[in-house]
């Protein structure tokens, strides 16, 4: 039985506006990354943290799935358990479309971890202030997202999975956080799909398409039911 990991970045989910690290414009621009996304920063200054997560959930609040996370959505229906959707993204847009069993690298923006009992609960796109653990009901809360110098548990999941993998496909994603470079190696077959070239990632692809993840999911859906036949 053949196995597909489709690897999802910043890439897919900005058709739908939502700023990435890179955009010079919009929510990342007027703040530190290292202030407001790592364990660092939390420490210092956790109001400035919360406020900054706060802001992005009320962000995807606003947004919608757009056509690369709906027919992510209806891949993963027809191929179900062979198809591993995996996602550094931490909106809930695939899930949005339909989409199941997606593994968030890096946790899940609509949900709060109890710092006090770990217990993790969805709060959608409403702010922290006020909200109180439903089961130990402490005030002591966070955001269930993984910070820079923090472990990402799911990284083992990837891994895992990557060991069943007979197609790889990196979406959206420039290989700065993970090596999909290797990934790819890994793999029988392999696509890159980016907005702008990187020559040092596309040597190690069977296939690339260089351009907007809206106009090439459509070329991907073939290239997966081809691989699947």
């Amino acid at each position: 039985m053949k196995h597909i990991m489709l690897l999802s970045g910043a890439g897919l989910s900005a058709p739908s506006g939502l700023k990435t690290f890179r955009d010079n414009d919009g929510l990342w621009e007027e703040y530190d990354v290292m202030e407001v996304c790592s364990a660092s920063g939390f420490r210092r200054n956790p109001k400035k943290v919360l406020d900054f997560y706060d802001m992005r959930r009320t962000q995807l609040g606003n947004v919608e799935p757009n056509h690369a996370h709906k027919v992510i959505a209806n891949l993963k229906k027809q191929y179900g358990e062979q198809l591993f959707v995996i996602t550094q993204n931490v909106d809930d847009l695939l899930e949005r479309a339909g989409c199941y069993d997606v593994v968030h690298l890096h946790g899940f923006l609509p949900e709060l971890r109890c710092m006090n009992c770990k217990h993790i609960f969805n709060i959608g796109y409403e702010t922290i202030a006020d909200k109180i653990c439903p089961q130990c009901q402490s005030k002591k809360l966070r955001h269930n997202i993984v910070m820079f110098e923090e472990q990402a548990p799911e990284y083992t999941t990837l891994h895992n999975l990557l060991q069943q993998t007979d197609m790889f496909i990196s979406i959206g994603t420039s290989g700065q956080v993970l090596p999909v470079w290797q990934y790819a190696s890994m793999c029988e077959k392999s696509i890159l799909n980016l907005m702008e070239r990187e020559e040092h990632l596309e040597p190690y692809f069977s296939k690339v398409y260089v351009e907007n993840i809206i106009t090439a999911i459509d070329k991907i859906s073939e290239d997966i039911r081809d691989f699947m036949q």
